[in-house]
């Protein structure tokens, strides 16, 4: 599937919604993001919340692979 298709969006949305699900992303420059459950997505932009309350901003463009997995 293509990373900047609207089925990778919409699948994306559905599984940063559902929080049973750990996302890892691995980014364009080579940065690996972890996803934790404070998570969002807005637009075509993935937000994550630390537990320090600082966030972390990825556009869907610079992600070149997702992973997901059962928590």
């Amino acid at each position: 599937m293509k990373l900047h298709s609207s089925e990778f969006r919409k699948q994306l949305q559905q599984y940063i919604d559902f929080r049973g699900i750990d996302i890892v992303l691995y980014l364009k420059d080579g940065t690996v993001l972890e996803l934790d459950k404070n998570r969002q997505m807005e637009g075509d932009v993935v937000i994550k919340n630390s537990r320090e309350g600082i966030q972390a901003s990825v556009r869907l463009d610079e992600i070149t692979r997702a992973e997901f997995y059962a928590a």
